[in-house]
């Protein structure tokens, strides 16, 4: 069998290499000053024990090469060029056949290159690989493996019993790489792409674990959604890693990841939309936000068109997006069809009904969970502290744990009455730290004729979420007596106006406080008002992009007030006790009519 290595940056001009060192026959695909330099001289390889002048053989392109029935073609490029490479390879003469009749082995990060060359290629092989490596400067690379140049978990896909992979795997053996030949090749490529996710970061901004860790929590968040696994490289490997952990080579430190290296040679073009924009892809299909993999991979994208260097970004520029408000109710549909549905949170209340539990009983959304807000989503009431105090933090999360939230989980809130009480449950979630939480636009009007369950519904596999408090901002009674900026009522008009006031012992609102009632928030179909209309609406109450705080009667409409507020781009703090603790202090003053003082 011969190599044909197609690709000669780090990757393939090492593998390439240590095939020739071995004496299995192998060809180089290098063009320009590259190919060059290696056809007149050599390629200077260095390793951590020296270094080598390697007269492997090369070519300049397909129109070079004859194939043959015996040959193995290796894709060893940047995943952003595979297509045009099997384009310009597959369909030439190879023997009595075509080039297409012959197995080609994908050497590449993401998940794309193998399905791309299953649609031309009747048998292919790929690797989920481990090998740190630079291109130099032309003629020139060094593969920094310790003690191997790299790793291969190498395999067919799909799953099959070539006997040619038996042979490819051996020969490799014999160049010197460590291998595990793997049944699964995707659910390895899936870790590989796992631990790819951070090149960008790396590229950008340099080293960041924390960024790059949020980079993984999207993307198992994406994978658990489409029913896919993702092998731990590190902890499933029956190959030590640690064999070609990078080491020294002579005096050339090692600058960075394969992005790092695209970006450091300026050529305009990176992998991120195989990388980071794989996960984005798998998001967009199944229904998930992958935010920060978007804010990242549209960043490089624009780094490589400016042809900025190495770690020229800031990293304070990099957005951190606040999760979305809403979920639509076809989105929901699919999600609740997905391999890793929402956690649905059926929150029916409202004043002066008491009997939202048997409303949940009579009919609800397939597989929701009921949510007492009077019991689970407060503390029990106490007059000077409000009608729904904020509940304590370890029963909060007791009770998340009962409705089956884990950490990653997404969680759905909704509600029969505009997500007026849903809410509330969207606010202290957020609150509490779990980042994906959503109301369902419309409540259960919104489900239409889809079915619903009746009864006491499934009782959810326990939960793991850790409450974090304080993750959204929040005013005391003395804070909202002084807010400096735009304090907003959203009680209806009557109760702000002190025309009557059916709970609470004195009547007026917040001195200085402007009325803005929660239900002009929602169009007729109660669903919210698009983002443009209720930044129209705030901008008029003056609540713009300066300081905005909320209460109402008693911390649950506020939360539905400071959600429309986010939909419209203003991020608000929320005054838990509301009217009903600031009115049970006589010595606070009370304000009446249409006017804020």
């Amino acid at each position: 069998m011969r190599y044909i290595i197609i690709g000669a940056g780090a990757i393939g001009s090492t593998v390439a290499a240590q095939l020739h060192l071995a004496g299995i026959p192998a060809l180089l695909i290098a063009r320009g000053e590259h190919g060059a330099t290696i056809r007149e001289q050599g390629l200077r390889y260095l390793r951590p024990g020296g270094e080598q002048q390697v007269r492997v053989p090369v070519a300049g392109g397909a129109s070079e090469v004859e194939l043959t029935a015996d040959d193995v073609l290796v894709l060893a490029t940047k995943t952003q060029d595979t297509e045009a490479v099997l384009q310009e390879w597959s369909w030439r003469s190879a023997g009595e056949g075509v080039a297409a009749e012959l197995p080609i082995v994908s050497l590449q990060n993401g998940l794309e290159n193998e399905r791309a060359a299953l649609r031309r290629f009747r048998t292919v092989f790929g690797a989920a690989l481990w090998q740190p490596s630079t291109y130099l400067r032309p003629g020139e690379v060094s593969a920094e493996g310790a003690e191997k140049p790299g790793i291969f978990w190498l395999g067919q896909y799909p799953a099959g019993n070539d006997p040619r992979l038996a042979q490819i795997a051996d020969d490799l053996l014999a160049a010197d790489f460590a291998v595990q030949v793997v049944s699964d090749l995707s659910h390895w490529k899936a870790g590989k792409l796992l631990t790819n996710l951070g090149n960008a970061v790396d590229a950008l901004y340099g080293p960041n674990k924390k960024v790059s860790a949020e980079l993984r929590a999207e993307a198992l968040r994406v994978f658990k959604a489409a029913g896919m696994t993702a092998a731990n490289i590190a902890k499933d490997s029956e190959v030590d890693v640690s064999v070609a952990m990078p080491a020294e080579v002579t005096d050339r430190p090692r600058g960075g990841s394969s992005t790092w290296q695209s970006l450091a040679r300026g050529t305009g073009s990176v992998e991120g939309d195989f990388l980071n924009g794989e996960i984005v892809l798998l998001g967009r299909l199944h229904g998930v936000p992958t935010p920060l993999n978007e804010a990242i991979q549209a960043r490089l994208g624009m780094a490589a068109e400016r042809r900025e260097a190495p770690g020229s970004a800031n990293i304070e520029e990099l957005p951190r997006p606040v999760p979305p408000v809403l979920v639509t109710v076809d989105e929901l549909a699919r999600q609740l069809e997905s391999a890793d549905p929402p956690v649905l949170l059926d929150v029916r209340w409202a004043l002066g009904d008491p009997h939202g539990h048997q409303h949940y009983l009579d009919g609800h959304l397939p597989g929701a969970v009921y949510v007492d807000l009077d019991t689970e989503l407060a503390a029990p009431p106490v007059p000077t502290e409000g009608r729904h105090p904020l509940p304590d933090p370890d029963a909060l999360q007791a009770a998340a744990r009962r409705w089956g939230i884990r950490e990653g989980s997404r969680v759905v809130a909704y509600d029969d009455n505009g997500n007026l009480a849903a809410a509330r449950a969207w606010w202290l979630l957020r609150w509490a730290g779990v980042a994906d939480v959503r109301l369902l636009d419309g409540g259960l009007s919104a489900w239409g004729e889809r079915p619903l369950e009746t009864g006491f519904g499934r009782t959810p596999e326990p939960g793991d979420v850790v409450v974090k408090p304080g993750n959204m901002p929040v005013l005391s009674m003395d804070e909202a007596g002084g807010f400096p900026g735009v304090l907003l009522d959203a009680r209806a008009g009557e109760r702000y106006r002190g025309e009557q006031e059916p709970v609470d012992p004195r009547a007026g609102h917040i001195p200085g406080a402007v009325s803005a009632p929660t239900g002009e928030n929602l169009a007729a179909d109660g669903r919210f008002l698009a983002p443009e209309e209720l930044a129209a609406r705030f901008e008029s109450l003056g609540a713009t992009e300066n300081a905005v705080g909320v209460y109402c009667g008693s911390g649950v409409t506020a939360s539905h007030q400071i959600a429309a507020l986010e939909l419209a781009g203003i991020q608000a703090a929320l005054y838990p006790g509301s009217w009903s603790q600031w009115s049970n202090h006589p010595d606070r003053p009370a304000a009446t009519g249409p006017d804020p003082r």
